[in-house]
């Protein structure tokens, strides 16, 4: 994962908001240092003290100015996040630091091989945060790893609470009771997935019935799919659902999100990406939204397909950076396919959200995508084109010039030939004036005279 794909955004609230009441102040940085800077001395008895340890393996900031004022803003934010969970009862959380360059053999030894990269010590697992580093976010992610694997469905009230999460892959599934042999299995299969994947299981058959589950069997859940697939070859082992779940984890339809921004990124298809800007709270947005949920669903069993959608008002921050990257209008709905290595990018004509493309219309664009059809490489060569095209012009432009030039070289010989010519009349009429001056004078010095004259001009 890489912090540099984005702009920092705004990490923290340093100030408090007053918004006339304590129990609404955001948190503010009190000044005391709780990050710890891990070494090869101190790594272990640190660790020791806590029940789950964050660690941030940085790249060393160097002497650029740049990179370590960005660090300093990252560490303040790992400060921010570090009080507030230092307040939380039931975890004793801390977090440190691992310098890439100094302490690459404690990073080694804790099994940590890529850098700029959030790491989460639990008990039993280490899970990597593939999200912002933002306090907000970070915490939000840290009270998820607190949260049991599975959550236990045992009414209406939490089955509707079930059925309205759509943003995630969910799975959920029926059992006789939690020593079940099958639920075990079940559970500790969540553990390898927690909590990037939720894991719902339910012993009420009533709630069984209501989700048409049979004992011991497993659905799951896409995003923003209605109806699930029915995990093949019940009773499972962990090593079937954890298979079953690897080989189908890239949804058709997939939303960006702050805290999955970078594990979502990395996760291309052939380098690139099917990328929606759609801005749910919007008309326009919330109407494009439900085509691509529709295309998604029709598509389900293409594993090619893959669309990330962005809600613009999730990023706020990165909107001009995106528009300008892009060249679009994030103001309405959009959808290209993008390069993941250099943003390189083709987008739908929409004609600024006025005609948004139907099921069909977006279904045959993203084939043609697909097919390789519509490529943003595509883009490239048609820029270079373009750039010889402009150099023919110029080489012509300077063919024309060079003609000129020969032109005027020309006239301007042509000129000075003239001006010869002028000038020798003129020298042989003062050279006759002269001659008739020596006739006056002496006729025998005019006879010699005209001989010499007569031998100049022959030159």
């Amino acid at each position: 994962m890489k912090w540099t794909w984005v702009l920092v955004v705004v990490l923290l609230s340093f100030g408090s908001i007053s918004l006339g009441k304590d129990s609404l102040d955001f948190p503010e940085y009190d000044g005391k240092d709780r990050v710890h800077d891990l070494n090869a001395k101190n790594y272990k008895s640190v660790m020791k003290k806590y029940d789950i340890m964050v660690v941030y393996y940085h790249d060393h900031p160097g002497s650029s100015r740049a990179a370590q004022r960005q660090f300093e803003i990252e560490e303040l934010a790992l400060e921010l996040a570090a009080q507030v969970l230092d307040e939380f009862d039931d975890e004793d959380i801390g977090v440190g630091l691992i310098d890439a360059k100094h302490d690459k053999a404690v990073a080694k030894k804790l099994g940590l091989d890529e850098s700029d990269s959030i790491f989460v010590f639990t008990e039993d697992e280490v899970i990597e945060y593939d999200g912002e580093l933002a306090a907000d976010t970070l915490v939000e992610f840290i009270y998820d790893v607190l949260e049991d694997p599975v959550e236990i469905i045992d009414n209406s009230k939490e089955l509707k609470g079930f059925k309205n999460i759509e943003e995630d892959i969910k799975l959920v599934g029926y059992f006789k009771s939690h020593k079940s042999e099958h639920f075990e299995a079940f559970a500790d299969a969540a553990e390898e997935f927690h909590p990037h994947i939720l894991f719902y299981a339910t012993f009420n058959p009533k709630v069984a019935k209501a989700l048409d589950l049979k004992l011991n069997e497993v659905d799951f859940y896409e995003p923003f799919m209605d109806e699930p697939v029915v995990v093949p070859g019940k009773p499972y082992s962990e090593e079937e659902l954890v298979k079953f779940i690897e080989d189908h984890d890239r949804p058709t339809l997939r939303k960006l999100q702050p805290h999955n921004m970078y594990e979502i990124w990395e996760d291309d298809v052939d380098g690139e990406h099917i990328i929606a800007f759609a801005e749910e709270s919007d008309p326009d947005g919330f109407e494009f939204l439900e085509i691509l949920k529709q295309v998604a669903e029709d598509n389900t069993d293409n594993p090619d397909l893959s669309i990330v959608w962005i809600d613009p008002d999730d990023f706020p921050l990165l909107l001009p950076h995106w528009e300008k990257t892009f060249g679009i209008d994030l103001s309405h709905p959009q959808i290209g396919v993008v390069e993941a290595d250099d943003a390189d990018s083709v987008w739908l004509d929409m004609d600024d959200g006025e005609d948004l493309p139907s099921a069909d219309e977006l279904e045959d664009w993203l084939e043609d995508v697909l097919s390789g059809e519509i490529d943003p490489d595509d883009d490239d060569d048609d820029d270079d084109d373009d750039d010889d095209d402009d150099d023919d012009d110029d080489d012509d432009d300077d063919d024309d010039d060079d003609d000129d030039d020969d032109d005027d070289d020309d006239d301007d010989d042509d000129d000075d030939d003239d001006d010869d010519d002028d000038d020798d009349d003129d020298d042989d009429d003062d050279d006759d004036d002269d001659d008739d001056d020596d006739d006056d004078d002496d006729d025998d010095d005019d006879d010699d005279d005209d001989d010499d004259d007569d031998d100049d001009d022959d030159y």
